[in-house]
């Protein structure tokens, strides 16, 4: 048997993950963008062989996508959610990182997993949990707090906490890892410079930790764009959110509920275009301070 060339080695080390791309990402986009460029088109009654057939429409989808009322009022509702969710989420993960990495702290290794353990359960699982708590009829918060969590007015704030509880626990693990890897000799230069706990957190780690920080922003706002889990799974118990209450699950009604897979392709694009600029503008604005980039 010949053995490959040195110069073949990497490309034949590679080929798993080119294949496992091409079957399962390349190609899925590649029919989604078929899709989104055909249409079905009924002849007379729409019965006997022949009768529906895909046609091809350009960009017509898309651009009945951009202009459906539907679509944009679901990325204000998520728009609205996922400022919430970010500031809460990375502040109180940025927070605990910082207090886990004290040297004054304890019982470290059992608060790392209290609060990485919400991470590891399901997202409906953990939703469905949460919604019970949510219900009226069960809830032991309702007679101390007297707050309706599934109203129109809660609703959005009750499904940021379910993503803030299982959130908070991944991202603190990120930072927390970043702060290990820094020496400890920074710490101790600056305690002889006489600098408090505080003043290190604020003036040391918290710079160095920023490349973690904008890393973790950018995961998490590509997870916001995406919410789906949450609000499908407390929809059951509630008649404030709506079958379009994100863009993601207006996709899945068309696509399943109303069988229009040509236009669920096409707002499927749009929202991935629209989760491509968010993410890297937010990369193009905060590269210069997170990389010493110009």
């Amino acid at each position: 048997m010949k053995r490959p060339e040195r110069g073949a080695w990497p490309y034949l080390f590679l080929t798993p993950a080119i294949v496992l791309f091409t079957l399962f990402l390349a190609i899925p986009i590649g029919y989604t963008v078929y899709l989104a460029m055909r249409r079905s088109k009924v002849s007379g009654l729409g019965l006997g062989r022949g009768a529906r057939r895909e046609v091809f429409v350009g960009f017509d989808n898309f651009a009945a996508a951009l202009s459906d009322a539907e679509l944009w009022q679901g990325w204000l509702r998520v728009l609205g959610y996922g400022a919430l969710v970010l500031a809460v989420m990375l502040g109180l993960a940025l927070l605990f990182a910082l207090l886990l990495d004290s040297a004054r702290v304890r019982l470290a290794r059992f608060s790392r997993i209290a609060i990485f353990l919400p991470y590891a359960v399901p997202g409906v699982a953990a939703t469905l949990l949460w919604g019970f708590l949510y219900l009226p009829s069960l809830s032991p918060f309702r007679d101390i707090l007297d707050v309706d969590f599934l109203g129109a007015t809660t609703v959005t704030f009750s499904m940021a906490n379910v993503a803030v509880w299982g959130g908070v626990g991944f991202n603190m693990l990120v930072l927390y890892t970043t702060l290990r890897a820094i020496p400890r000799d920074l710490y101790e230069a600056a305690r002889l410079d006489g600098a408090s706990e505080l003043q290190i957190a604020i003036r040391v780690k918290i710079p160095i930790l920023t490349p973690a920080i904008i890393l973790t922003t950018v995961f998490s706002i590509i997870a916001t764009i995406q919410v789906f889990t949450e609000p499908t799974a407390l929809r059951p118990l509630t008649n404030t959110i709506s079958s379009t209450w994100s863009p993601l699950m207006k996709v899945y009604r068309d696509a399943f509920v109303t069988g229009d897979l040509y236009s669920a392709a096409a707002t499927s694009i749009v929202i991935a275009a629209i989760s491509l600029v968010l993410s890297f503008g937010f990369l193009r604005v905060v590269r210069d301070r997170a990389f010493g980039e110009g």
